[in-house]
């Protein structure tokens, strides 16, 4: 059996575990299953065992370390939780997957988790399984595996703030995941977004508005939380900037960085595959990734209201789900408490800001280790990756500071469709992915 073979055997197994936010017990059997893998088939030792985890309400953390005495050590994390899918509009049963053959790809293995991130999962373990028992294995190994990245990784973050730190140190953490995104070429990124996550949230009360659903005959003298919603929403980020409250210029190093990717970067590309047909700024290269990177935005999810569907009701409750992102350098409570500033204003009474969990946005350096073992690994593949100084998505790169200077995302390798139907990686895609990351484990 080729190492692509064994790779997509394991993916099938780990493919069926419907590990999705709100079914814990499922993240739960997965998260045993992972462990009992990693003692079985590398000798891992667990350092936190998922069995102690148990009664907590998250999904478990799997931490093992596969030491082979080595003076260094490379840390090794990825997640195990998955977007919710059902089979409507699927090729194939998203909890079961299957190969098919696509004209523009070759053949893809489809299914809820191909590339975010039980793919790139699968892929990663069958390399440090092949390196262990082939004696070529030059580092200690940390294994970090989470249930919650999805969800904002509150129980890894609060496991890496314990004091002292569990990890190990050690020389750079690497997140394996497919970074030829849309078949492009390979992403390097040198830091990671912020998060801040919650919602607004309107009840009717003295303020004005209904403490229960009635008719909508009272809408012209009673208030409705709808409205006082959107009125909240439009205070706090008025719809023509699309949800960013305040942009920063870059700094020298990000500036000359983002110079040299804007020469290679296409925007009608990237538009293509964000499914999208126009930027809402208008520039050239340089200034619209300057936007993106500099911008702190309020994106806002989901609207609803109590009860739903009641086009015949004043709903008594209303809110609006949000995600703050704040690149590195923008103060997301700075952000945060002038918000809550604008709700004081009378005109908006009845509003409240209920946040969910917070994060900074983090970078590092070009210099740092990994990253140039990141380079070489893709270079030794003919791929000449994009340096980015810090990604436009969100990771909790912050919370790994006291172990390694660098938390990277990196491999090579195309898949697609992640959070949507046909989710895929394509086999050679996966491929390239391991060999990328057989590459980098060995050039430490």
């Amino acid at each position: 059996m080729t190492q692509l073979d064994a790779t997509l055997a394991l993916l099938r197994q780990l493919t069926p575990f419907e590990s999705v936010a709100g079914n814990l017990p499922q993240q739960q059997t997965l998260a045993e299953w992972l462990e009992e893998w990693l003692v079985h088939e590398v000798d891992a030792r667990v350092i936190y065992p998922v069995q102690l985890q148990l009664g907590e309400d998250a999904p478990p953390l799997v931490h093992v370390r596969i030491d082979i005495g080595a003076p260094e050590t490379v840390v090794l994390y990825n997640m195990y939780d998955v977007m919710p899918a059902t089979s409507e509009g699927w090729d194939a049963d998203p909890f079961v997957g299957d190969i098919a053959h696509w004209p523009d790809k070759g053949d893809v293995f489809i299914a809820r988790g191909a590339e975010n991130n039980k793919g790139p999962l699968a892929g990663m373990l069958m390399v440090v399984r092949d390196l262990y028992h082939s004696g070529h294995l030059h580092t200690n190994i940390e294994i970090l595996l989470e249930g919650e990245e999805e969800t904002g990784s509150g129980h890894l973050r609060r496991y890496l703030a314990r004091t002292p730190c569990p990890v190990d140190p050690a020389a750079a953490v690497l997140f394996p995941s497919l970074c030829e995104y849309g078949g492009g070429a390979p992403r390097l990124y040198l830091g990671f977004t912020g998060m801040s996550a919650g919602r607004l949230s309107v009840k009717g009360g003295s303020w004005g508005g209904p403490t229960a659903a009635i008719h909508a005959s009272n809408a012209a003298w009673i208030a409705n939380p709808v409205w006082r919603l959107v009125q909240a929403l439009g205070t706090i980020a008025p719809a023509q900037a699309n949800g960013v409250l305040q942009t920063q210029s870059l700094d020298e190093e990000a500036g000359q960085l983002l110079d040299e990717l804007a020469q290679t970067f296409n925007l009608q590309d990237e538009l293509r595959f964000r499914r999208s047909e126009k930027l809402v700024v208008a520039g050239d290269t340089y200034s619209s990734l300057a936007w993106l990177l500099g911008s702190a935005v309020l994106n806002i999810s989901d609207i609803s209201s109590s009860p739903q569907g009641g086009r015949g009701v004043i709903p008594w409750q209303a809110s609006a789900e949000f995600a703050l992102r704040t690149p590195p350098g923008i103060d997301a409570g700075a952000l945060l408490n002038r918000i809550r500033h604008q709700l004081q204003n009378p005109a908006l009474e009845g509003v409240e800001l209920l946040l969910d969990d917070s994060y900074p946005g983090h970078r590092f350096s070009l210099h740092d280790a990994g990253v140039l073992e990141l380079m070489t690994s893709y270079h030794q593949q003919q791929a000449r990756p994009q340096i980015w100084p810090w990604a436009p998505g969100c990771a909790p790169a912050y919370a790994f500071a006291p172990v390694a200077p660098a938390f990277l995302i990196g491999g090579l390798g195309e898949g697609g469709n992640a959070h949507g139907i046909n989710e895929f990686v394509t086999l050679r895609g996966l491929a390239r992915y391991q060999q990328s990351i057989r590459d980098w484990l060995l050039a430490f």
